[in-house]
C-alpha cells in the first residue's frame, strides 16, 4: 500500500498568537503583485506597453486593489457562495481564502478600461501587458491553494496522489469517523479542525489520517503548471517574438486560460453544484473563450500596435 503524502501544511507563515499572523495565501498575492509590477515595467521599457515606466506602480496598485481583490472576492461570492450575502461581514474576511479567478478577470477588465479612459491610453494595449503578468499571479495563487489544502482533486489511485485533511471538514461522515478514531489517541480531539491542527505536530495522528483520507489528484499543482507556467510561456513568446496588434494577447489569454481550466477541472473535485454536466469553473470558462475570440477578431479587423513592434533581441 502506498504511503500517500498528506497535504497538511500550516496556512500561517508564522503566528504572532493563536490565529493571528501572516498567511501563505496573502503572501501569494503580494508576490503576484510584485511580479506584475516588474513584468509590466519591463514590457513598458521595451516599448510593448504604452504606459510610461514611472506610472506602472500606480497602475498595478489600482489593479491589485480594485481589479483583483475586489473583483475576485465579489466573483467568489456571486459565482460560488451566494449564501455569504446573508452574512455581509463574512465577505470582508478575505484572509480566510475565497477568491474567484473569473471574477478577478472581470474586475481587471473593468479597472483597466477605466484607467485607460482616464489617462487616454489604449485599453487593449494595457490589457495585453497585464495578461502577460497574470499567469504568474495565477501560479502563486494555486500554490497557496495547495499549501492551504483546499480546492483539491478528485479521488484517484495514481502513485502521485495526495491526501487532503480538509476533506474531514467537507465530508461530515468522514469527519465523524476521524474524530472517533482520533479520540483513541487523544480524547481532547472532538472536532475535525482540531484533528487537522494536531496532526501537523503528531506523527502518529498523521499516520492515522492516511488510513482515513481519500487519495486525490493534486489538482492545484496541475493548474499552477498549466494556468501559470505554460500560459506565461505562451504569452511571453507571442508578445516578444511575434508582431501582433493590441488586443490579441488579451484574447489569447482568455482562450488558453479557459482551455487549461476546462481540462484541469476534470481532475478537480467540484466545489459547487454542477451546471448541467459541467463544473462552475468549466461553465464560466466557455464564456471566456467567446470573449477571447471576440478580442482577437476585433484586434485583427482594426489593428493598432504598441510602440515597439519588432521582436526583442
Amino acid at each position: 500500500m502506498l504511503a500517500y503524502f498528506v497535504d497538511n501544511f500550516d496556512p500561517f507563515i508564522f503566528r504572532l498568537w493563536d490565529n493571528v499572523g501572516p498567511r501563505w495565501y496573502g503572501f501569494a498575492y503580494v508576490l503576484a503583485f510584485i511580479s506584475a509590477y516588474f513584468i509590466v515595467r519591463l514590457l513598458s521599457k521595451r516599448g510593448y506597453c504604452d504606459l510610461q515606466p514611472e506610472r506602472v506602480s500606480d497602475f498595478i496598485t489600482w489593479t491589485a486593489l480594485f481589479g483583483v481583490l475586489l473583483g475576485g472576492r465579489i466573483g467568489y461570492v456571486l459565482f460560488y457562495k451566494p449564501e455569504m450575502l446573508r452574512e455581509p461581514l463574512s465577505i470582508l474576511r478575505v484572509w480566510e481564502g475565497g477568491m474567484a479567478s473569473h471574477g478577478g478577470m472581470i474586475g481587471i477588465l473593468a479597472l483597466s478600461f477605466y484607467y485607460a479612459r482616464r489617462h487616454k491610453l489604449s485599453w487593449t494595449n494595457l490589457g495585453d501587458a497585464l495578461v502577460v503578468a497574470a499567469p504568474i499571479g495565477l501560479f502563486f495563487g494555486r500554490c497557496a491553494n495547495f499549501i492551504n489544502g483546499e480546492l483539491y482533486g478528485r479521488a484517484t489511485n495514481a502513485s502521485w496522489a495526495m491526501q487532503f485533511p480538509k476533506e474531514l471538514i467537507e465530508n461530515k461522515v468522514l469527519g465523524d469517523h476521524a474524530v472517533a478514531v482520533a479520540q483513541n489517541l487523544d480524547s481532547s480531539l472532538i472536532a475535525p479542525e482540531q484533528i487537522i491542527e494536531a496532526a501537523r505536530h503528531h506523527s502518529q495522528l498523521n499516520d492515522t489520517l492516511r488510513g482515513i483520507l481519500t487519495p486525490r489528484h493534486p489538482s492545484q499543482l496541475y493548474e499552477a503548471f498549466f494556468e501559470g507556467i505554460v500560459l506565461f510561456a505562451i504569452l511571453w513568446f507571442v508578445r516578444t517574438q511575434m508582431r501582433q496588434p493590441n488586443g490579441v494577447l488579451t484574447g489569447l489569454f482568455f482562450i488558453f486560460y479557459a482551455v487549461f481550466r476546462i481540462i484541469c477541472e476534470n481532475f478537480r473535485e467540484p466545489d459547487a453544484s454542477l451546471v448541467g454536466a459541467f463544473t462552475r469553473g468549466q461553465f464560466f470558462s466557455f464564456f471566456l473563450i467567446a470573449i477571447g475570440i471576440a478580442f482577437v477578431v476585433v484586434a485583427k479587423m482594426r489593428p493598432t500596435y504598441p510602440k515597439h513592434t519588432a521582436p526583442s533581441s
